[in-house]
């Protein structure tokens, strides 16, 4: 799964590696980026990509309850294109979801050690994602959730499922606005492959999500 983040870059270097025309409306970079809490995602509106914030925790525009949206942080990718919860938005709702690392908890024994993980080869990054509005009453609301797969050998160690991180020359065509059938949205990420991660583990500090600032991330001596 994919339940912790961090988005630690200036907004000029997101607009440069996401080639965005449009500044980011109250962008803030966080150490510590948890579901239910607003997070930078990028779609194409048929027109040019734009970047705004999403809740993260998908609730559907069927959904009767807005709180649907904390059990929907992540969606198998291996099913989505079944699920009526995110069948539709596999055919023309798709997102990226931007990152430079994430961390995941890796059980040993009794304990649970938290690790950050980030790119080998590059800085920034995006989750494979789907969104949708939810209209209540006078209230608008724009949710997203992260694709994830079973773990590649790497991540293995640590946990049996990751998020999918889109390939740079993929992350256009992930979002682009034409409607697709949700089965071809399907193979598309079955053939993604994940590039090159590296790890380090670091404080329980970060198991809070009220703990936002440099000590998520510094490593912990060996």
């Amino acid at each position: 799964m994919c339940g912790r983040y961090t988005l630690l870059a200036d907004e000029l270097e997101i607009l440069d590696e996401f080639a965005l025309d449009q500044p980011i409306d109250n962008y803030h970079p966080s150490y510590n980026i948890a579901p239910g809490q607003n997070v930078l995602a990028i779609i194409h509106d048929g027109k040019e990509k734009r970047a705004g914030y999403m809740r993260w925790g998908l609730v559907p525009s069927w959904a009767k309850d807005e709180k649907i949206g904390y059990k929907m942080i992540n969606s198998r990718s291996e099913t989505a294109h079944e699920k009526p919860s995110f069948k539709n938005l596999m055919a023309r709702k798709r997102c990226l979801i931007v990152a430079d690392s994430f961390y995941e908890w890796q059980k040993i024994e009794d304990k649970k050690i938290p690790k950050r993980i980030q790119m080998k080869g590059r800085k920034l990054f995006a989750f494979a994602g789907l969104w949708d509005k939810w209209q209540h009453e006078d209230k608008d609301l724009f949710t997203c959730t992260v694709l994830t797969k079973d773990a590649n050998p790497f991540m293995q160690e640590i946990h049996h499922r990751m998020p999918i991180i889109l390939p740079k020359e993929l992350e256009n065509q992930w979002i682009t606005p034409t409607k697709v059938q949700p089965a071809d949205a399907h193979q598309f990420l079955e053939a993604v492959e994940v590039e090159e991660l590296k790890a380090y583990n670091v404080a329980t500090y970060v198991n809070s999500a009220k703990n936002n600032d440099e000590a998520c991330i510094v490593p912990l001596a060996d």
